[in-house]
């Protein structure tokens, strides 16, 4: 039975937490998820709570919102909304609340929306679920949320399905469905983690503007300290499940008290703008040399008038140097997976030259093509999804090697050897993925990559979904590998700050296009294209000290 404080909270805030603790199941690493933690969020304010994956911060949204999975369960404290304890309501009252009083938006709108309902009927089946209006008026309101949230369109929007929208129209979407009955708290965890630089600001725009304009408190969950400066008015940190400092955005980042806090902020990459100094080469000739490469996807039928040709990777040209490593940024659909996908053939080209070591690898067949192959690894953007669940972390680093002709004995003792370099410890080889955070399954995949000892490392988002102190030591390990093998590297990424972090040069591309190239020190400091100019003023509080104050929200 939930032991649960009935007192009402000192003031009315719109959300009270009070010695709130959630219990995990036994046999885990911590007995609590969260752990005695108390704090507000003001009528019409934004509060941010920062944290590392496993600090808890998802858990106590969950909480709140009464989504709680079976197995974790409210040992003890209270959660007012509007003055109301939720601990212990019945399921139906708290389904009533839900929608009305607080609403989420998740991290993942593509796993959150239903991939067989059109957007329209899923903002409509909110209303519907609660009684609300008639179908004609469900329909109108819906199509005046899409236009809202600034949905290009609106009436064909509501017929659209998830998959055809991109990332950012998705989360649109989310933000229209969590705002149809107009909740006076609005929670939204994490919901700009895997967009581009200028979709987050589009996105962080759009909560800002809905927040004054409608009066809403928020409660925003995120890692990146570079959003707290951009739209915080207080700011919550926890670590391990336990709140350790809190306070205005202001005081948080300009003068934070916890070590923790600190940390977290000294983790946080900001655009140097400065050149790394070249590794020293045995030869200056490029190891990748790529000319007018061309891919163009194709869908429908083109007998019946209804193809739709998008053109992907348009002309694009570069050099890369032995031991150098190739920035490459822009927006989602600016071109940048696909060509990394060209590079390692994943996928074959329409046109153009990919120059491997002086051998044009574009134009090999697959089976040619195989003996090449360990000599160009990738490191894809989620480790979990490219790891086989059923493998153990050993079989997985030993297969390819094994399926190449590296002797089994071999190939244990060069994985072995590899877990310790990249920080694993030598248990690691015989568990499974599951077993592992995100940022040690990056770690693994890294060392899965550098199994074959490869000339050429394609980097694909590999450090966009980790939180800013895991990305930090990523980041660090990928340069340390870098500088002991003398790998080439291209390093695919949305996040300008992190590119600016490890990239001897940095190619900036739009629709398709290599737009600028050139080194750190021109592309951020002096860009020469508008659109390199948008990126950068697009980044989210690059300068963390200097916080939103409480007065400009008026």
């Amino acid at each position: 039975m939930v032991a649960s404080i009935q007192a009402v909270p000192p003031h009315e805030a719109a959300l009270s937490v009070r010695g709130l603790t959630v219990s995990l199941p036994k046999g885990m690493e911590r007995t609590n998820a969260v752990q005695d933690i108390s704090f507000d969020l003001e009528r019409g304010q934004i509060l941010c709570v920062i944290g590392e994956s496993g600090s808890g911060k998802s858990v106590t949204a969950n909480a709140i919102m009464g989504l709680l999975s079976k197995v974790i369960r409210v040992a003890s404290g209270a959660i007012h909304l509007d003055g109301t304890n939720i601990v212990g309501m019945p399921t139906e009252k708290l389904r009533d609340l839900r929608g009305r009083v607080v609403s989420m938006i998740f991290q993942d709108p593509l796993s959150a929306l239903n991939p067989l309902m059109t957007v329209g009927a899923q903002i409509t089946e909110v209303m519907a679920a609660h009684g609300v209006g008639t179908p004609e008026s469900r329909r109108a309101r819906a199509i005046e949320l899409l236009a809202e949230v600034g949905l290009p369109d609106p009436e064909l929007m509501y017929h659209q399905y998830p998959f055809r929208l991109s990332g950012g129209q998705r989360q649109r979407v989310m933000i229209a469905m969590a705002l149809t009955l107009e909740p006076t708290i609005l929670i939204a965890d994490e919901p700009t983690t895997a967009l581009d630089v200028t979709t987050q600001a589009q996105i962080l725009k759009l909560i800002r503007d809905i927040q004054r304009r409608k009066g809403m408190s928020v409660m925003f969950i995120t890692h990146d300290f570079g959003v707290v400066a951009e739209i915080a008015d207080s700011v919550v940190v926890m670590e391990k499940g336990r709140l350790v400092e809190q306070g205005s955005a202001e005081q948080v980042l300009k003068s934070p008290r916890h070590p923790y806090t600190r940390r977290l902020i000294a983790a946080v990459p900001h655009l140097t703008g400065k050149d790394r100094p070249p590794l020293k080469t045995a030869s200056e000739a490029p190891i990748l040399k790529v000319e007018g490469l061309v891919k163009t996807y194709r869908s429908g039928s083109a007998l019946f008038g209804s193809q739709r040709i998008v053109p992907a990777v348009r002309e694009v040209s570069f050099d890369l140097a032995p031991g150098r490593t190739l920035g490459v940024v822009g927006e989602s659909g600016s071109g940048k997976s696909s060509l990394g996908r060209l590079l390692i053939k994943l996928m074959d080209s329409d046109g153009g030259r990919i120059v491997f070591e002086g051998r044009d690898i574009a134009q090999l067949s697959e089976p040619k093509f195989r003996t090449l192959r360990p000599q160009i690894q990738m490191i894809f953007q989620d480790p979990f999804a490219s790891l086989n669940p059923r493998s153990t972390i050993g079989q997985i680093l030993t297969v390819g090697p094994v399926a190449h002709g590296m002797p089994y004995a071999k190939a244990r003792e060069e994985a072995r050897a590899l877990l310790a370099h990249v920080g694993l410890d030598a248990g690691a080889f015989g568990r499974y993925p599951h077993e592992f955070s995100g940022g040690q399954r990056q770690r693994i995949g890294i060392a899965r990559a550098l199994m074959f000892k490869p000339k050429l490392l394609v980097a694909d988002e590999a450090v966009s979904a980790l939180d800013v102190s895991i990305q930090a030591q990523i980041l660090k390990l990928l340069d340390q590998v870098q500088r002991e093998t003398g790998v080439s590297m291209i390093f695919i990424t949305h996040d300008l700050r992190v590119a600016s972090q490890i990239s001897d040069e940095i190619a900036v591309m739009q629709k398709g296009r290599i737009v600028e190239h050139g080194p750190p020190s021109q592309i951020f400091l002096n860009p020469q294209s508008a659109y390199t100019r948008e990126l950068v003023a697009a980044i989210p509080g690059e300068q963390p000290g200097a916080a939103r104050s409480v007065a400009a929200n008026g």
